[in-house]
């Protein structure tokens, strides 16, 4: 099967099936645990996955709806869905987690929606700047495969490269390690874990997780720096996904303690 088609069309589906999934169990389990996490964060976190089920699913648009302009637009679009929504709403889920009736302060949202926004918008003018065309990557029937293509001229503008990159860099990879900082925190300092004593385990799976898919969008970015400016680099990410997802299901269906009969579904 042609490798051009598993990784832009299988692997981003099966991602966002997967968060799919994910939502749905965070749904399932808030009802008898969102007392330890609070109800507003665990809502909030499961909008997160159901966006980002939709981030990744429709990642083939991008291939599929036809050639330039089309694919520039797709890709802009969800990039700026995932840098200016999903990433600041994962790191406001995560400050929501605080006990507190009143939950994040709502100046920490606007930052976080603000900041990412204005790098999703620096995100798509690069983008306008730097694609003019596409190129084929698949034909079977009357399917016909494009992508982006970078520089079509063979001049690449690194600083055109380095700002685009910087921007990913703040917004989803800083907002993601940030949350991972504020869950190894609160892991640090949790107070209850003589009585909810896999708390901290939960927390340290989420906390991988987080760091596992902004350490993939790193490694992507390496491999444009260092490499050949193909979109098919950012498969990366989709792996890291994956990976991060079961990192992630695993925090969630952990429960808070040991024999937690109280807890059952």
């Amino acid at each position: 099967m042609n490798f051009d088609l598993i990784i832009t069309f299988f692997l981003p589906v099966f991602a966002g099936l997967m968060y799919f999934a994910m939502a749905y169990e965070v749904r399932r389990t808030s009802k008898f645990r969102s007392m330890m996490f609070g109800e507003i964060g665990f809502k909030k976190i499961e909008i997160a996955f159901i966006m980002f089920g939709i981030y990744f699913i429709t990642r083939p648009l991008q291939n599929l709806l036809g050639p330039h302009p089309m694919p520039l637009i797709i890709n802009s679009a969800r990039q700026f869905f995932l840098m200016a929504i999903i990433a600041p709403s994962i790191l406001v889920a995560i400050f929501h987690w605080v006990p507190t009736p009143s939950g994040a302060p709502r100046s920490s949202a606007f930052a976080a929606y603000a900041v990412g926004s204005l790098m999703g918008i620096i995100f798509v003018l690069i983008n306008s700047l730097a694609v003019s065309e596409s190129r084929l990557i698949h034909s079977w029937g009357i399917i016909r495969m494009y992508d982006p293509v970078w520089f079509s001229n063979g001049k690449p503008v690194i600083q055109l490269v380095a700002v685009h990159l910087i921007c990913q860099f703040v917004s989803p990879v800083g907002f993601l390690l940030l949350s991972a900082a504020y869950v190894r925190h609160r892991r640090h300092n949790y107070q209850l874990s003589n009585i909810y004593n896999l708390m901290p385990t939960k927390w340290r799976y989420l906390e991988a997780s987080l760091v596992i898919f902004a350490a993939t969008f790193i490694a992507a970015g390496a491999a444009v720096v260092f490499g050949k400016y193909y979109t098919y680099v950012w498969v990366i990410y989709f792996a890291g996904a994956i990976v991060s997802g079961f990192f992630e299901m695993k925090s969630i269906k952990l429960p808070p303690r040991e024999t937690p009969a109280d807890l059952k579904s």
